[in-house]
C-alpha cells in the first residue's frame, strides 16, 4: 500500500462529486490515501445525476414506454400506452432513479472512507483551498498534495436571450417544466439538443430543430446522421441547418403565452417554448484558478496533457471541464487514469477506442473510425452493414429502421471501425468495442455464431456483406 504525505491535511482533494469526481476519489482511497471530495450542491452525483445524463435517459425511458413508441410498428401510429401524457407521468420515474443513485453514490464514498465535504472550492495557492461551507458554517483553509478539478459545465446562455425557465428554457429546466408544449423550438443540434427533440417528437410534440452547422453531429458517421435525419422528420422534426438565431420574443395574445424566434434568413419560428442548447461552459469561475497559475479558456475549460495533468503539475482536471467528449463513460476513465498518476500506479486505457452513447431516438452509439476519417487518412477499407429488418430479432422488437455498420481494413481485414443507429445500440457497440481493442478482422464475426434471434446477428450479417463485396469470404492467407 502507497504511504500517504502527511505534510498535508490531505494526499488528494476532488472538486465535485460527479462521474470524473466519484472515480478519481474511490480510485485513490483504494490505495489508502487520504481523500476528500468537495461539492457545493446538497446532493452528490453532479450534473450527470442531478440535471444531466440520469436525468434525460431516464426521461428518454419513460418516453418510450408511456408514448408506445416501440409498439407502433404493429400496432399502428396512433398506438400509445396512456393518451394524455403529462410531465409528471414521466418525471416520476426520474425522480425514482435520481433518489437511488444519488443514494449509491454516497453509499460508495463511505465505503471507501472518502470524506465527503459540502462547500465550495476556491484556490489560494496550488496546495491549498479555502472552502466556504453551503450551510452558512464559515470557512476552513485545507492542503493537499494533489488536486483534481472536477467541475463540470453548467449550460451556456447568450446574454441576448430572455431566458425565463418557463418559456425559454435550457436543458436544466426540462425537469422543472410544468406541462409538455405543443409547440418546441430547440436552438442547438448538438448530443443535448438532438436528444431532446427526438424525445419530445416521439411525444408527439411539433418540433423545430436550428442549428448553424450544415449537419447535425458532425463527428458521427454520416451515413448514421442521414439516418437520425430521416427518423427526425418521420415524427415531424423541422430541421433548419445552416441558419442562425437572429432574435427572440415573447408572444402573449389569444392563442397564449409564445415565443417568436427570428433567424438570420429571415424566417420565423413561433412555438410555446424555445430550449436553448447551444453548448456548455465549465463551472471555474468560482474556483480562483488564477491564485494556482490556471487561465481557463473563454468557455470556462481547462487544458491538460495526456495525464489529464494542468500547467501545474499537482493538479489535475477531468470530465467535461477539459471539453471534448465530455460523456460520462469517459469522465469516470479520466478520473481514475488522473488519481492513478498522481500517485504513480500503473494505468493504461485506449482512449481511442472509448465507445460513443447518443441516446436520441432512435439511439446512436459507435468506435471507432468513420468513413470519413478512413477517407481522409487514406485507408484502404470496406464496408459491411446489415439492416435491423433483415435481423429476425429486428422484426419481433418492432425496429426495422436500425442499421449496423462496420468498416475493415481491405488488406489485413483488420477491424477499423463500428457505427450503429437503432434499438439497444449502445448496448451492442461493445461487441464491436472488443474486437477492435484485440485488433481483430471482420472473419471473427464471419466464424462466430450468435445467438438465434438477436440484435448482434447483425454483426454477422454485416461481415458477410463486407467479405461478399471483396469477392471472397474465406480468410486471406499470406
Amino acid at each position: 500500500m502507497v504511504q500517504s504525505t502527511n505534510s498535508y491535511d490531505y494526499d488528494l482533494l476532488v472538486i465535485g462529486s460527479g462521474p470524473a469526481g466519484q472515480r478519481a476519489a474511490i480510485q485513490a482511497a483504494k490505495i489508502g490515501r487520504r481523500v476528500a471530495l468537495i461539492e457545493r450542491k446538497s446532493v452528490l452525483g453532479g450534473v450527470s445525476v442531478n440535471t444531466g445524463t440520469i436525468p434525460s435517459k431516464t426521461l428518454r425511458e419513460a418516453v418510450l414506454d408511456l408514448s408506445g413508441y416501440r409498439g407502433k410498428e404493429f400496432y399502428g401510429k396512433s398506438y400509445s400506452v396512456k393518451q394524455r401524457i403529462t410531465m409528471q407521468d414521466l418525471l416520476q420515474r426520474v425522480d425514482t432513479v435520481v433518489r437511488h443513485e444519488i443514494d449509491v453514490t454516497r453509499s460508495q464514498l463511505l465505503r471507501n472512507l472518502v470524506e465527503v465535504i459540502e462547500a465550495t472550492a476556491s484556490f489560494v495557492d496550488p496546495h491549498t483551498l479555502l472552502l466556504t461551507y453551503v450551510d452558512g458554517g464559515g470557512q476552513r483553509r485545507v492542503t493537499a498534495q494533489y488536486v483534481i478539478i472536477a467541475t463540470g459545465t453548467e449550460s451556456t446562455r447568450d446574454p441576448h436571450i430572455p431566458f425565463d425557465g418557463r418559456r425559454v428554457v435550457i436543458s436544466d429546466d426540462i425537469l422543472e417544466l410544468d406541462e409538455l408544449p405543443r409547440t418546441l423550438a430547440v436552438v442547438g443540434a448538438g448530443v443535448i439538443g438532438c436528444e431532446y427533440a427526438s424525445m419530445f417528437a416521439a411525444l408527439g410534440v411539433r418540433v423545430t430543430l436550428v442549428d448553424k452547422r450544415p449537419r447535425l453531429l458532425p463527428f458521427v458517421d454520416a451515413e448514421i446522421i442521414d439516418t437520425l435525419a430521416y427518423q427526425l422528420r418521420e415524427n415531424r422534426v423541422t430541421l433548419r441547418l445552416n441558419e442562425n438565431v437572429h432574435g427572440i420574443e415573447m408572444l402573449e395574445d389569444d392563442s397564449g403565452e409564445r415565443v417568436r424566434l427570428v433567424l438570420d434568413s429571415g424566417k420565423q419560428i413561433v412555438a410555446e417554448k424555445a430550449l436553448y442548447s447551444i453548448g456548455r461552459t465549465g463551472n471555474t469561475q468560482r474556483l480562483d484558478l488564477g491564485r494556482a497559475g490556471l487561465t481557463p479558456d473563454d468557455r470556462g475549460r481547462i487544458k491538460v496533457n495526456e495525464h489529464y495533468q494542468t500547467t501545474a503539475e499537482n493538479i489535475y482536471a477531468v470530465g467535461d471541464v477539459i471539453g471534448f467528449p465530455s460523456l460520462a463513460s469517459t469522465s469516470m476513465e479520466q478520473g481514475r487514469l488522473a488519481a492513478c498518476h498522481a500517485f504513480g500506479v500503473p494505468a493504461t486505457s485506449v482512449p481511442e477506442l472509448f465507445p460513443y452513447g447518443i441516446y436520441t431516438i432512435p439511439e446512436i452509439s459507435m468506435c471507432g473510425r468513420t468513413e470519413e476519417e478512413l477517407t481522409l487518412a487514406g485507408i484502404p477499407y470496406e464496408v459491411g452493414k446489415a439492416r435491423y429488418r433483415e435481423i429476425a430479432r429486428g422484426q419481433i422488437v418492432g425496429d426495422t429502421t436500425g442499421l449496423l455498420k462496420m468498416m475493415f481494413h481491405v488488406e489485413t481485414r483488420q477491424l477499423l471501425g463500428v457505427h450503429i443507429i437503432g434499438e439497444g445500440a449502445s448496448e451492442l457497440i461493445h461487441i464491436g468495442q472488443a474486437v477492435l481493442a484485440f485488433g481483430g478482422k471482420v472473419d471473427y464475426f464471419v466464424n462466430t455464431v450468435f445467438n438465434y434471434p438477436t440484435l448482434a446477428e447483425c454483426y454477422k450479417t454485416a461481415a458477410f456483406d463486407g467479405v461478399n463485396r471483396l469477392g471472397f469470404f474465406t480468410e486471406k492467407t499470406n
